[in-house]
């Protein structure tokens, strides 16, 4: 592979107009399936909590999403809409749910009880109580599954290429195709980086939000 990385990197900048292209259209699927996962995720865990019956509705929903192939989602969804992005965002999608939904309902439910007392001790209502104690409390295990779930669909969105969704599939998995291993590098290991990347600053995010829910329970406890 090393004596590939001088070739790689020759085919990158001969193809840098394409590379941006794919590379916005990868980081493109990724943010906003994972923004989408994000708006269905947390409401469905909150639910989750106040209703044990839909609670195991909801995962098991989560369970079958993440369970079925993300090529598979995006087979099935493709005699619906077709070819192209939206059947990729949908499949990628689908598996970035479970780990936003688990984590959410994990957050929510070990918050301390007696910090959960306190509140109510304090005159807040149920409601003031999950928007001003418990999500702020959640929000680093909540966050932790959306830097999984982001993550893992850095990698998923290579899938796309194969109904015409781009990104950087479109070298590696064509490139394999062909047996061109500058191509194949060209394309992996941007998407390896921006992986990294990402987990880096999630990772960085995450500790800061761990943070700002100690100095909430403080508030509420001290």
């Amino acid at each position: 592979m090393l004596t590939n990385l001088p070739a790689a990197w020759n085919f990158l900048q001969a193809n840098l107009d394409q590379f941006l292209e794919l590379l916005g259209q990868h980081i493109a699927l990724v943010g906003i399936s994972v923004v989408l996962a994000i708006v269905v995720a947390v409401p469905c865990g909150i639910l989750a909590t106040r209703n044990e019956r839909a609670k195991g509705y909801i995962l098991g929903v989560g369970n079958v999403a993440q369970t079925i192939p993300t090529l598979a989602i995006i087979a099935l969804v493709f005699p619906l809409i077709g070819i192209g992005f939206l059947p990729s965002l949908v499949g990628l999608f689908t598996y970035a749910l479970l780990p936003i939904l688990t984590n959410t309902i994990t957050g929510l439910e070990d918050v301390d009880e007696g910090t959960v007392e306190a509140a109510r001790g304090m005159g807040m209502t149920e409601n003031e109580i999950l928007r001003q104690i418990k999500l702020p409390l959640a929000v680093p295990v909540i966050f932790a599954g959306i830097r999984t779930s982001a993550v893992l669909n850095v990698g998923t969105a290579y899938l796309a290429f194969f109904i015409g969704g781009g990104g950087l599939g479109v070298w590696v998995i064509s490139g394999i195709n062909l047996f061109d291993m500058p191509q194949v590098i060209a394309g992996a290991v941007p998407g390896a980086l921006l992986a990294i990347t990402m987990d880096t600053v999630f990772a960085l995010i995450e500790r800061r939000l761990g943070g700002d829910a100690t100095v909430t329970e403080d508030a509420v406890t001290g």
